[in-house]
């Protein structure tokens, strides 16, 4: 009995620390997080490819915790302003940071 006790402890031990180690930091994404984030930058692209007005192959998109950071250079700046209304319009977008330049 008491091997089997210490063996269902040392697994409870192991499985504590297995979920310690997926979940997030202030600079660091769980597992979660960073498939969530990977659905909000993958709607975020396609936002802006379906934007006639935008080309998204000059738009950067990157999420980190809900936050979109868009960066890359366009050719008008009401283009910058536009990515930044459609990056807001996508459902799980917490924020956004638009570092978009005009060429």
């Amino acid at each position: 009995m008491k091997i089997a006790h210490k063996i269902a402890t040392a697994l409870f031990t192991v499985s504590l620390l297995a979920t310690a180690g997926c979940a997030s930091t202030s600079t660091k994404e769980g597992t979660g997080e960073y498939v969530d984030d990977s659905v909000i930058t993958t709607k975020v692209k396609a936002s802006i490819f379906n934007e006639p007005s935008l080309k998204s192959t000059e738009i950067n998109v990157e999420t980190f915790k809900g936050t979109v950071q868009l960066s890359g250079f366009v050719a008008q700046p009401e283009d910058i302003a536009k990515a930044g209304e459609v990056a807001r319009g996508v459902k799980g977008v917490t924020g956004v940071k638009n570092d978009i330049h005009v060429k």
